[in-house]
């Protein structure tokens, strides 16, 4: 059978019958005051544990949250990938080049005349994609410029084509015009 701590400290020696006794008639006191309501209970440690609880529970709740952040931002970015694979242009090699400014330096695409004209009139735009660039279409671009905008490299605003009424679009402006 099993000893008591109060035993267990009488037989090592560590208190006295005098020790001991007393302590136990602080016990009884503290809890005849109690229930009397003449002492305030020392619920100190029922504190400190609902404080360890609360802040247990804002520290998981932040950890979601930031594993459900990771976890959208893989979705966009799969959907991102997605949407550039299946409306790519096939990559040309050709001797013409399409310049462009990505992160203030001047890159190139190879291009054909028809691809440079989309891309000049917006109908095309350049995205950044697995370390190199793609053409795609408008269409896509705007769904991936939703998600994340910083994948898109070159997206010019459409240009109309010249009205057919327009009585002076046989001429064209120099560039070099001053005013």
């Amino acid at each position: 059978m099993s000893l008591s701590l109060r035993d267990q400290l009488l037989k090592a020696g560590l208190v006295n019958e005098k020790q001991a006794k007393q302590a136990t008639k602080q016990k009884q006191k503290q809890q005849r005051l109690e229930k009397k309501n003449q002492v305030e209970v020392d619920d100190s440690q029922q504190q400190a544990v609902q404080q360890a609880k609360a802040e247990k529970l804002a520290k998981d709740q932040e950890l979601n949250r930031e594993q459900q952040e990771k976890a959208q931002q893989k979705a966009i970015a799969a959907q991102i990938k997605q949407l550039i694979e299946s409306a790519r242009l096939p990559k040309l090699t050709t001797e013409d080049y399409y310049n462009f400014v990505d992160d203030k330096k001047v890159k190139r695409l190879s291009v054909n005349n028809l691809m440079r004209d989309k891309l000049s009139r917006g109908s095309l735009a350049i995205v950044r994609h697995g370390g190199g660039y793609e053409v795609i279409p408008r269409e896509a671009a705007l769904k991936i410029q939703e998600r994340d905008e910083r994948r898109i490299v070159l997206l010019n605003t459409p240009t109309e084509a010249p009205d057919e009424d327009d009585p002076y679009a046989a001429y064209q402006v120099p560039d070099d015009l001053m005013w």
